[in-house]
Order: structure tokens, then sequence, then C-alpha cells
């Protein structure tokens, strides 16, 4: 009988060894960052397309077969980001006035589908119909669009081109349109906060804050972030086209929506920021046993406009990218969400959904695209970003590290990069050559070493 023990004791032994000694070391980080840079230094240029068909301009697609030439809405605005760091490090005058026609082009092609109605839409294949076809039998309103990103792109390229922006002028009222939209159509008056219409392409497919919920029902910590920066974006731009009296608007828009997340999305038992489910029903005086002038509840109706979602998710940490968290309520995430290894904290990066969530799941997945709980380059980046935005570097060297480690492993074993990864072995789960927002690991890295990093807006 003890024989049997012993080799039992032995495999959890070995396991437990094993487990730990794939925890990714700077050591490691050291190691594989030369295969990381020079991977992404020779391939990069895969994410350029040329005009034609529906694009009117070149533009960057995420650079794998998945994606190969189709224009998405967050996706080409993080691959410019890392683009931007790549051609920092080594490109040559004539490959960066070849870029930025397609970095520009990925806005302008997006601006091109603009109109009136603010309608700009999420995805732009080079078979894609006219506006009006592709509006065709799809209700504006009760849809996604593209996400809140395009002023924050264009916003960054004009910030790395010395503040010109005179490439946006003939186009900016499709862009203020588009922003508008979102704040007439996807904006909950009670609570200031915005909405996503539907669960059709919010970019993190199956958040569960969102997913198979009621349409126009959840107040998306992930969009609220994104629509706060896009304001700042937007006054920016403004201003920088002398339209400084619409910039005061659109500061003042920020300004609200910031102290709207404050207000609903900060959990203070929880030391972390939520989405808020905004379906609930009003207030409507109903008689109360047969007595036609006793109206049931009417002594105290709801005196609340949302209720928050306790799911942790990786984008409450979205309030630290965005600086909407203040000092002390960031100190309280990184001690109690991002340390915490039975939650977010994994070998080998934040995961999307902490651990011990019942719906913390990590099977492969394309449709929807799974964020339940494996690694993402993309959520790795956010958090990493926001970490060394209020100073806590200890922290965002582990995570820069853990992206490399990750990365690099990828590449030396399979000469390509995936899509996303499992939090506890880092293997890859699928779509194999995706390239798009991994790149930023090149971001980190510049920071890590001392060296200038490119910053989105």
């Amino acid at each position: 009988m003890k024989y049997p023990v012993l080799l039992l004791l032995l495999a959890m032994a070995t396991s437990v060894a094993a487990e730990t000694a794939a925890v990714p070391t700077a050591t490691e980080a050291t190691k594989y960052l030369p295969l990381v840079r020079a991977k992404i230094h020779e391939g990069y240029q895969g994410m350029f397309r040329a005009e034609g068909g529906a694009f009117k301009y070149p533009f960057l697609t995420p650079g794998s077969a998945q994606y190969g030439d189709i224009l998405w809405d967050w996706d080409s605005w993080w691959s410019n980001v890392a683009l931007r760091q790549i051609l920092l490090e080594q490109g040559t005058p004539e490959i960066r006035a070849q870029a930025l026609k397609h970095e520009q082009g990925c806005v302008l092609n997006y601006l091109s589908y603009g109109g009136m109605d603010g309608w700009v839409p999420i995805i732009i294949k080079r078979n894609s119909g006219t506006r009006k076809e592709l509006q065709a039998g799809e209700d504006i309103y009760a849809t996604n669009m593209h996400k809140p990103c395009l002023a924050q792109h264009a916003a960054f390229l004009t910030q790395r081109e010395g503040g010109d922006a005179e490439w946006l002028r003939d186009r900016f009222f499709q862009l203020q349109a588009f922003v508008n939209k979102y704040k007439n159509h996807q904006r909950h008056k009670a609570t200031g906060l915005y909405y996503w219409n539907n669960d059709t392409a919010i970019g993190v497919d199956n958040d569960p804050s969102t997913y198979m919920r009621p349409p126009k029902s959840s107040g998306s910590i992930f969009l609220n972030c994104m629509m706060y920066k896009e304001f700042l974006a937007l006054a920016y731009l403004c201003e920088r086209l002398n339209m400084g009296e619409i910039a005061v608007a659109y500061q003042q828009d920020a300004a609200d929506l910031k102290a709207a997340i404050q207000r609903h999305c900060w959990d203070e038992r929880d030391g972390f920021f939520y989405s808020v489910d905004l379906n609930l029903m009003p207030f409507e005086p109903k008689p109360f046993g047969g007595e036609a002038k006793f109206m049931l509840h009417a002594g105290y109706p709801r005196d609340y406009d949302c209720l928050i979602q306790r799911i942790d998710v990786w984008s409450g940490f979205m309030a630290m990218w965005a600086g909407i968290a203040t000092p002390e309520q960031a100190k309280r995430m990184v001690a109690e969400h991002f340390k915490n290894e039975r939650t977010f904290n994994a070998p080998y990066g934040i995961r999307t959904l902490s651990k011990l969530e019942k719906m913390y799941n990590v099977r492969a997945s394309g449709n929807p695209s799974l964020w339940t709980g494996p690694i993402w380059g993309i959520s790795n980046y956010v958090v990493f970003s926001g970490l060394v935005d209020y100073g806590f570097d200890a922290e965002a060297r582990e995570l820069a590290q853990k992206t490399i480690v990750l990365f690099g492993r990828d590449f030396e074993r399979f000469g390509a990069l995936h899509e996303y990864y499992l939090p506890e072995s880092g293997e890859p789960v699928l779509n194999k050559g995706f390239q798009n927002w991994n790149y930023l690991v090149l971001n980190m890295a510049a920071w890590l070493e001392g060296k200038e990093r490119v910053r989105e807006f």
C-alpha cells in the first residue's frame, strides 16, 4: 500500500515543481527578448495592405490568414501603436513615409463610410458595398458600430506627427458625427453611462457583463473607459484644428463621464471598477388590495438608476489605463486584484476573467473569441500601461517580463504568435500567425530597457 502512495506523492511533487518552473523569470525575459524583437521586425510589414475595392486608402490589417484583408476597428488602432514602436526602432525614412499612408488610411477609410447619422462600420472588407448597402436591413440604432477609438487613433497619429491634424480636416465632420452618435443614442440619461446596443462585436466578445444580455442593458466599464478617452481625443483634435469652442464641449463630456464612472462603477466594498446593469424597470404605480387610492410601492420608489455587476473582468483595470481611477483606488486595485493569484494574476499575465468566477472558461472558441479567462496580448498591455501611469513599476515590470516570455516561447516553438493563450501553461490556443496588438510587447520591452516607449493617445 505504501508504494502507490509514494508514487502518488512523487507525481504530485513533480507536478508542483513543473508548474513552479513554468513561471517566467526576468532571466528568461532577457533571453527571449532578442528573438521576439527580431521576429517582429522581420514580419511586421505583413500588416500593410494596398488600396482598392472598398478601400480608398491603404491600411493595416491584424496580419494573419483569418484576418488577412480586413480593416478592423480597435485592431487597426492598436496595431498602429505597435507599428510606431517598430518604426522607431528600425524604420527608414522611406518605410516611415510608406507606413504613414497606411496608418492614416485606417482612419480615412472608416470616415469615408461616415455620414450625417454618425454610423461607421465595425469592419470593412475589400468587397464591402456602399454605405447604403451596408446599412440595408439593419437598424443602426439597435446594433453596434465602430468602437469609440476612432478619434483616439486619429489623435495618436496627429501627436506622432507633431500635432498636424490637417489631414483630417475634410473628414472631421464625420468624426464628430460618429462620437455624437454615441452621445445621443447610446447614453443612459439617468446615470450618464454608455451602453452597448447588443452583444455583437464588442471587442471582448463574451464578456459576461454584456454577452447574451438584454439589448441596451450593459453599462460596460470597457465601453465607458474607451468613451472617456474618445472625448479627450476629439477635444485635442478640435484644438489642433483651431476649433477651441467645440473642444470645450467635448472636454465637458469627458468630465461628466468620468464623474459618472466614479459614481456608478467604482465599488468601495471590493476596491474595483465594474460594469453596471441598466436593465431596471421604471416605477409604475399600481393599485393594491382593490383600493384604487392605495398605490403599491408609491411610498418609496426605486431611487437608484443601475445595479453594479460584481463580475471580476480584466477591463476593470482600464480605469487606470484611462486615468479615471484615483491614486487611492489604483492602490487597492493593484493590492487586492492585480496581485491576487487566485483571481487575475497568472503565470503568463492577466486572466481576462477571474479564475474564481463561475463563468471562467479557457476552452478554444473562435465564435465568439474567448475572453472568459485566457491571456490576450492586448489585456496584458493595457493593464501594464495603467500600472506604469500610476507608478507601480515593479508590477509593470513583472507583467512585461511575463508577456515577453509568453511570446518568446511561442516564436521559439512555432515560429509565430497566436491570438490567445492558456493562463497557467502559456500554451497557444488558436489562430497561428496573429500579429496585431501582440506586437505591443515591444512597447513594453522599450519601457523595461529605459528606452523611448511609443504611447497611445
